[in-house]
């Protein structure tokens, strides 16, 4: 196969110990032959995720960064779980083929999934879907069916009712990301933060029904097959999937998308190149959503805000990471830097009540 665009190779200080992966591999994995060769998906910001090579055959292994890790983020035994059940349900998932819990063989929990051939939309409009007419508009769409699509799913039929404690979601996100907060808050730090998790503790609200959520849903997570941009291929990243308010991805997906109507996107956006693309606007996303999925949309502003507030944590997280040297990514020098807008977008989305 020719090597993908979202291939590199592997960036300095993130080499595993490939020796004893491939050892667990071939005896997990039936069927492999040739010599193993190793490439890295660079386009992700936290977990490592890597192309395992064997001859012509692919795998993807994923385990969580270097380091510290916040308690309960990097679940790669919760993505495993998820993917290793949700693939016969549904194409957007998938396959995880196993699971590796001994720290011995690369330092920490892995596995081993299926390589899924696809196109990745970030900061523009891959060449493979431009020949489409209306091809942004027709890819977010795809995006917003898709989030509908996982919500529909039944996590009891799936093997997935197990998977989280729907009652009271909304009010432990909160308070599980008001304390990854107080772990990297940075020195002096006007308590706007703390400010934002207390009103929002205080006016969670009501859920309408439980259903998959993924928790990360956004552009760059989701992939399409080069030939249909009306339907999305695969979704990535499911390490925080759980039971929840399908209005979580909701609001993280209206946090990402971009808006040319929004004075604030260009600076706070990871990828301004989205602006340029003719996607459906926020509104029209929101709408289709809730005609896709039945769901009342009202509380959107609430889940919407809780996003960019999660987002400054998250961002935070990752440039404190660089700096204790426990990541080498670039990227990382100044993403920290989009904490402060991001607090306050959250602040004021909070209290205007709108997107």
């Amino acid at each position: 196969m020719a090597d993908s665009v979202d291939v590199a190779p592997v960036r300095p200080g993130e080499a595993l110990n490939w020796t004893a992966i491939d050892g667990f591999v071939r005896a997990a994995v039936p069927g492999l032959s040739g010599e193993l060769s190793v490439l890295q998906f660079p386009g992700g910001s936290a977990n490592l995720t890597y192309l395992l090579r064997y001859g012509n055959q692919e795998l993807v292994l994923r385990r969580p960064p270097f380091g510290v890790v916040a308690p309960g983020a990097h679940d790669m035994k919760r993505e495993y779980k998820v993917l290793s059940r949700l693939w016969r349900h549904t194409r957007l998932a998938p396959r995880a083929y196993a699971l590796c819990e001994d720290p011995a063989v690369c330092g920490a929990d892995f596995f081993i999934m299926e390589r899924r051939d696809g196109v990745v939309v970030r900061g523009e409009m891959p060449e493979a879907l431009k020949r489409h007419a209306d091809a942004g508009r027709r890819v977010g769409n795809a995006v917003v069916d898709a989030m509908a699509e996982l919500h529909s799913l039944d996590p009891a039929a799936c093997d997935l009712a197990d998977l989280g404690k729907p009652d009271g979601f909304a009010a432990r996100q909160v308070a599980g990301w008001h304390k990854r907060w107080t772990l990297v808050r940075p020195e002096g730090d006007a308590g706007l933060m703390d400010n934002i998790a207390r009103r929002l503790a205080d006016t969670v609200p009501p859920a309408q029904r439980t259903s998959l959520v993924h928790n990360d849903l956004k552009p760059d997570n989701v992939q399409f097959d080069p030939d249909d941009p009306d339907r999305a291929k695969s979704i990535f990243d499911w390490d925080m999937t759980t039971l929840g308010d399908p209005m979580i991805d909701l609001g993280t997906l209206v946090q990402y998308w971009p808006d040319a109507s929004d004075p604030d996107f260009l600076r706070l956006a990871s990828q301004p190149g989205l602006l340029d693309m003719g996607l459906p606007s926020r509104q029209e996303v929101a709408a289709r959503y809730a005609l896709r999925s039945g769901m009342d949309i009202s509380s959107l502003p609430w889940w919407v805000g809780f996003a960019y507030w999660k987002t400054a944590v998250v961002v935070t997280q990752l440039h404190t990471r660089y700096l204790r040297g426990e990541s080498t990514d670039e990227r990382m020098v100044t993403i920290g830097a989009r904490a402060p807008g991001l607090m306050d977008k959250a602040d004021r989305v909070l209290a205007a009540d709108g997107l």
